[in-house]
C-alpha cells in the first residue's frame, strides 16, 4: 500500500511539474483541486472514499504550494454543491463568499475533508475563479476557472485508476481581426 501511496504522490507532481512549465504559480494565482480518491483506486466517484489516498495527494500539493506560493482550492462533491475549501486569507484577500458548512468524506468528500482538517484556518466558499486547476477522476471542476481556460497535456493521464485533466488560464483576446496581442510568452502570464 505504501508503494502505491508513493506512486500517487509522484504522479501528481509530474502534473504539477508540467502545470508549472505551462504557467508558473505564484503566490496571487489560485490552484482548483478536483479530486475523487474513489477513482483512484478503482472504484466509482462518490463509493469509497479513502484518506490514506487523500493524504498522498495532499502532500504533494502541500510541497508545491510551499515551494510556489499557490493559493489551494479544494472543490467539494456535489453533495456540497462543489463549494471550496481553501484558507480564510484567500476568502479575505479574494473577497469570496463563505458558506457555513465542514466537508466530510459522506459530503464534501474524502480530499476536502482533508484539507479541511490540515490546512491552517479553513473555510468553505461557495465559488471561485481561480487561475489553474487539476481534476482528477472527473470531479469536472471549470465551473471554478477562470475564463479563458486552455487545456494542457502531460505523459500522465491517471492518478492511481483515476482520468486526469488539468489546465491553465489565460485572458480573453478581444478585438477581432484588427487587434494586435502581445507575444504568447507575455500573454500566458498575469
Amino acid at each position: 500500500m505504501m508503494d502505491e501511496l508513493n506512486g500517487i504522490s509522484q504522479q501528481v507532481n509530474q502534473v504539477l511539474e508540467a502545470l508549472q512549465d505551462a504557467m508558473p504559480l505564484t503566490s496571487k494565482h489560485i490552484l482548483v483541486i478536483g479530486a475523487s480518491t474513489s477513482e483512484v483506486i478503482g472504484e466509482h466517484i462518490g463509493s469509497a472514499g479513502t484518506v490514506e489516498v487523500a493524504n498522498a495527494i495532499y502532500q504533494a500539493l502541500n510541497e508545491f504550494q510551499q515551494k510556489t506560493g499557490v493559493q489551494l482550492a479544494f472543490q467539494c462533491c456535489e453533495h456540497l454543491n462543489r463549494a471550496l475549501v481553501v484558507e480564510a486569507e484567500t476568502a479575505e484577500q479574494k473577497h469570496l463568499s463563505e458558506v457555513t458548512v465542514v466537508p466530510v468524506r459522506s459530503a464534501g468528500g474524502a480530499m476536502a475533508a482533508l484539507a479541511y482538517q490540515k490546512m491552517n484556518h479553513p473555510v468553505v466558499v461557495e465559488e471561485i475563479q481561480a487561475d489553474a486547476g487539476i481534476d482528477i477522476g472527473d470531479t469536472f471542476i471549470g465551473m471554478h476557472l477562470k475564463a479563458v481556460v486552455v487545456p494542457l497535456r502531460c505523459a500522465i493521464k491517471e492518478i492511481g485508476n483515476a482520468h486526469v485533466t488539468f489546465a491553465r488560464t489565460r485572458p480573453k483576446l478581444i478585438g477581432g481581426e484588427r487587434a494586435v496581442y502581445p507575444e504568447k510568452e507575455k500573454v500566458n502570464h498575469f
